[in-house]
């Protein structure tokens, strides 16, 4: 009898063991770039600023940015930094910014910190993107800028107007990332024209959306769900059908506060698509 407690008291012990060991390996482990790929290093005095994506580069639309802070004489990541950052567009006659978010720490004991930033325009071959980041640690303020790439969408993920209020309007693609044969979360950000600088995300409005395939007459799909404002993020959410794979053209309609149609049509037999819209091709 005191053979098999002792055994059992051993199992129990070993058990234990193991379910400490698995648990302590499993929070130790944790890999802050997984799925990023860096695109670009921004380089000052003292530090040197990693840029990082999804697809491992900038496009013209909406864009998710991570960035890591490396002390350049310790060569260690940088946890406890204050950050903002400035897009700026130089174009031949003018310099104007874009639609961004704040940056924020992913975790508290990790070095990465992300925002978004929305290019409503392509650089060319005369005109250009630069991106300054201005940051504290430690109380000490440092400062690094840079020209950044960000060519042209290979499909249209981004749409800037004058509404019929005669406001300036951007309406930028934001989800899904990768669209499949089914009813798919749709997000996208709407954002008004303030000034050359200031470009707020606009509240309580109301995106309409008829996907067609104009290689395929021109049909639709059943079950897509009109997108409105989330409290938790502010972006314009709602539920987009695809039904066949290819290209979608994603007619738009911005509605006010009040329904009214700013801009963009509704598709009939004799209006075929929408003056503002995204597309789709998978």
């Amino acid at each position: 009898m005191k053979f098999q407690l002792k055994n059992i008291l051993a199992v129990m012990a070993l058990t234990l063991a193991f379910s400490s060991c698995s648990s302590d390996s499993d929070t130790l482990i944790v890999d802050e770039l997984a799925e990023l790929t860096k695109f670009k290093e921004i380089i000052n005095s003292t530090h040197t600023i990693e840029l990082y994506a999804h697809k491992g580069a900038l496009e013209q639309g909406h864009n998710e940015i991570s960035l890591r802070i490396k002390d350049k004489a310790s060569g260690d990541y940088v946890k406890n930094a204050t950050i903002t950052w400035m897009p700026l567009m130089h174009m031949t006659m003018m310099t104007h910014s874009c639609p961004k978010s704040g940056v924020e720490k992913i975790t508290a004991d990790g070095t990465l910190y992300k925002g978004t930033i929305v290019f409503q325009m392509p650089q060319n071959a005369t005109e250009y993107w630069d991106l300054k980041i201005d940051y504290t640690i430690n109380g000490a303020a440092y400062t690094a800028t840079s020209v950044i790439d960000v060519p042209a969408s290979a499909k249209q993920r981004v749409t800037t107007f004058t509404g019929s209020d005669t406001a300036k309007y951007i309406v930028a693609y934001v989800e899904p990332h990768n669209p499949k044969v089914a009813v798919n979360d749709m997000m996208v950000g709407v954002y008004k024209m303030e000034s050359m600088m200031s470009f707020p995300l606009v509240d309580n409005f109301k995106v309409k959306i008829d996907p067609r395939m104009p290689s395929m007459g021109n049909h639709g799909s059943p079950n897509n769900v009109d997108l409105t404002q989330s409290t938790s993020d502010k972006l314009y959410h709602g539920k987009l059908a695809l039904t066949m794979t290819g290209l979608w053209k994603i007619n738009l309609q911005l509605l006010n506060a009040s329904d009214i149609v700013l801009k963009g049509e509704a598709i009939t037999d004799l209006v075929p698509a929408s003056s503002i819209y995204f597309e789709i091709e998978f």
